[in-house]
């Protein structure tokens, strides 16, 4: 049985003998909080106290001269064993040397030093060390003996110096640390190595020997904070002149260094200690001249703050205004295609009022050419022309340059992408201010050949008609038309020029060269023009067939609407004299006035008419169109006859559709006015009826079934 329930993989064991079985979890029958509280404090107390003491071994007793031979024998094979295993190890040495110390065996301490020296000689915590044991047992002659070879071996190890120095000093031995520092110093260490070697001299007032080690300090270190710190060396003595001096050799050796703003601030502060504001005045100008702007915000803040203390009114604006130059100049640096900020920084240049400053920045400004020849990103660049020219033009009245500036403008400009047509006519209108009418003609005339665009015809044109030249506005026209054919504007104004000049045929030839066009692109208005000249002229004829000419092109409601109209004010002249003249006249004009009446009704007939047969869905058109006639029946008086419009106009009817979205499905209803015209009620009449007669004869076939 047991070997038929066992797991081959588990030998002869089966699955129940490998089950681990956990203890069944104590069930808590009392959850109530215990009377005493055991706190973790209370805990962690309890442990430590009953923490066993640790075991140290016993303290041993030397009591003879045997004994302790045995001592040293024994701890000594232990340390020469222990260097065997790990010779590397500096800290076994230095144990090791300082152990043979405490036995006062000083002969076998340097024995190991020297050992250890052996073997890592670059380490100079061992020279540190060994030189320490040396001095504190007083053997002078032999620290120094290894100080010198520690400096010898490892110069550029500045501790080492350091404490050689040191205990010379100590010992009184001034001129043994002036030798050692002067060794130190050939091999030219960092500044820190100097700076001691000057105050140790300043300690023994030294003044003339530490300003010596200054001139080779600067001298070995060429930077701007050791020059600094000379200075101040020599103000503190009080030696103004040197140390001017001083600031003006750094000037002259580091005024291109990058920390150069930094000395030739120390140096403004330095003449405003000294009550020298006006040399102070001149390092800082001569400072933000030279030192690039983006090197020199600290310079700027301290100049603001120093023209606020000691300047005048001028001084202030000036400091003011050099360190918004500067934000200007960090920003074009930054981003030299945002032309925002070239405005801004023009601007204020041109409020300092430095002609040459003022050029300079424009150059720099139109030299920002845009990378890509399309028209947007030119826009706000071509600005920079224009105030360029106007400056040069209102401001500082160089004609010539300002001639120069629009000719390098359009040169500049891709006239085959794109054109600026206002740089072509300030260019032209600058040329007439001269008085040079020929060069404006030129300007205007390379316009047109290379990019003619609406303005600059109009503008050419403008000028011409100021001048009187008829025959060039007519050939500027007639070039107009060739390149814009469809223009409905240039159309009219030529027909109105013409008009003004009294070529009525001249101008009717071109209104019919205009509505003849294919394509045009307000026809309306040149219609209208049209029909506003014949009507000007009284002819009333001419007027009527162009309305018929309009309608055969287009049915809309308005031309209706105006063709009624003209029909209803079309009394001649004479006619309305006559209204102002005796009876007989009076009848004369009533009869035309009939006559204009009747032609008025007769177009309204014949636009319902047409709303009516071929334009059934355009019901609110024709309710306006019958509206439009009731109030002009309205306005005849005893000539008009309302009661012909009011029966047929239509009944409002408020109705509700659907309203269908994209995908076909109904979003709701949406209310709308519909009309219903006398005619159509009586059709719907008619169809009640017939259905009601189709039921009946309906209803009798299936009674006879």
């Amino acid at each position: 049985m047991a070997s038929k329930d066992a797991d081959p993989s588990l030998g002869y064991l089966t699955r129940k003998d490998t089950e681990v079985k956990l203890p069944r979890p104590t069930r808590v029958k009392n959850k109530t909080p215990a009377p005493i509280q055991i706190t973790a404090e209370q805990i962690l107390r309890e442990a430590r106290e009953r923490q066993e003491a640790e075991i140290r071994p016993p303290k041993q007793k030397i009591t003879d001269s045997t004994e302790l031979a045995e001592y040293r024998l024994r701890k000594r094979k232990e340390f020469e064993d222990l260097i065997r295993r790990v010779r590397w190890n500096i800290s076994v040495w230095i144990k090791y040397a300082q152990w043979e110390e405490s036995q006062k065996d000083f002969e076998r301490a340097r024995s190991v030093w020297e050992r250890a020296l052996e073997v890592d000689y670059r380490n100079h915590t061992l020279w540190l060390k060994y030189a320490e044991v040396e001095m504190k047992n007083k053997f002078i002659n032999r620290a120094r003996n290894v100080w010198d070879r520690a400096v010898t071996l490892l110069p550029r190890v500045d501790q080492l110096w350091y404490k050689y120095i040191h205990m010379e000093e100590m010992l009184g031995n001034v001129a043994g640390a002036r030798q050692i520092f002067e060794r130190w110093m050939n091999w030219m260490p960092d500044q820190q190595g100097w700076f001691s070697y000057i105050k140790f001299e300043l300690r023994y007032n030294e003044v003339d020997r530490a300003r010596l080690i200054f001139e080779r300090f600067v001298q070995c270190h060429p930077k701007v904070t050791a020059w600094i710190r000379y200075a101040k060396f020599e103000m503190k003595n009080g030696e103004v002149d040197r140390a001017r001096n001083v600031y003006e050799r750094a000037v002259e050796k580091l005024a291109d260094d990058e920390e150069a703003e930094v000395l030739f601030v120390a140096f403004a502060e330095f003449e405003e200690r000294c009550k020298e504001t006006e040399r102070a005045r001149c390092i800082y100008k001569f400072a933000l001249d030279h030192i690039p702007k983006g090197r020199a915000e600290d310079l700027y803040r301290k100049f603001v703050a120093f023209e606020k203390q000691y300047g005048d009114k001028e001084g202030i604006e000036d400091a003011i205004v050099g360190k918004r130059r500067f934000q200007y100049e960090d920003e074009v640096r930054k981003n030299p295609m945002n032309y925002d900020t070239w405005f801004d920084y023009i601007r204020l240049e041109e409020s300092v009022g430095n002609k040459d400053r003022i050029r300079e920045v424009y150059e720099r400004s139109i030299a920002n050419v845009p990378p890509a020849e399309e028209k947007r990103y030119w826009q706000r660049y071509i600005y920079l022309w224009i105030n360029y020219a106007l400056y040069e033009e209102l401001d500082a009245e160089d004609m010539e340059q300002t001639r120069d500036v629009y000719s390098e403008c359009l040169k500049l400009i891709p006239h085959k992408k794109f054109s600026f047509a206002k740089i072509w006519l300030l260019a032209a209108q600058f040329e007439i201010r001269q008085l040079n009418l020929s060069g404006a003609r030129k300007i205007l005339g390379n316009a047109i050949g290379q990019a003619p665009k609406d303005k600059i015809f109009k503008k050419y044109i403008e000028i011409e008609l100021q001048l009187g030249n008829m025959d060039r506005c007519r050939k500027l026209y007639e070039k107009y038309l060739e390149w814009s054919p469809e223009n409905c504007y240039a159309w009219s104004k030529f027909a109105e020029l013409e008009r003004s000049l009294d070529e009525t045929e001249r101008a009717r030839a071109i209104f019919e060269l205009a509505i003849a066009q294919p394509a045009l692109d307000t026809p309306e208005l040149l219609w209208k023009a049209y029909i506003d000249f014949e009507i000007s002229e009284a002819e009333f004829d001419r007027t009527r067939d162009l309305y018929e000419r309009l309608l055969d092109r287009t049915k809309h409601l308005k031309v209706w609407i105006s063709y009624a109209k003209f029909e209803a004010s079309a009394v001649t002249e004479d006619g309305a004299r006559s209204e102002l003249a005796e009876d007989d006249g009076r009848g004369d004009f009533l009869e035309q006035k009939k006559q204009c009446v009747q032609n008025a009704r007769r177009v309204f007939e014949k636009a319902l008419n047409y709303f009516r047969t071929s334009a059934p869905e355009l019901k609110e058109e024709r309710a306006m169109l019958l509206e439009e006639w009731l109030n002009m029946e309205s306005s005849f008086g005893e000539l008009g006859d309302v009661s012909l419009v009011q029966s047929k106009l239509p009944k409002k009817l408020k109705k509700r559709r659907p309203i269908v979205i994209d995908d076909g499905l109904s979003a709701g209803y949406e209310e709308y006015i519909d009309y219903l015209f006398p005619e159509e009620s009586q059709t719907t009449n008619l169809k009640i009826l017939e259905a009601a007669y189709r039921w009946k004869k309906q209803k009798i076939a299936s009674d006879d079934d």
